[in-house]
């Protein structure tokens, strides 16, 4: 499994929080900032994505526990190579 990803599925704790997040996405930033890119876009667990406003963005560090681990492939295990290759060049071009 990627170091910095996990897969669309998992079910994390964050950091300061007690609500579970289901993770549902990857690299996405705010509609109203575009400069940052987060790791993961997720929704509130068990109830899962009810509107924009309910929607959570956060990177890999601010994860305290993990629950859950998505399925996993080997077409996921490509897609999370490709991701994490997509991820450290944003970093580069900064």
């Amino acid at each position: 499994m990627s170091e910095r990803f996990l897969p669309a599925g998992s079910v994390v704790l964050l950091k300061d929080s007690t609500k579970k997040v289901i993770i549902m996405g990857y690299c996405q930033a705010k509609a109203t900032d575009r400069t940052q890119v987060f790791d993961y876009c997720g929704a509130p667990f068990p109830e899962g994505y009810m509107s924009v406003d309910k929607v959570y963005l956060f990177n890999h560090e601010q994860i305290e526990e993990i629950y859950f681990v998505g399925y996993m492939d080997e077409e996921q295990k490509l897609f999370m190579e490709k991701l994490t290759k997509f991820r450290e060049d944003l970093v580069l071009e900064k």
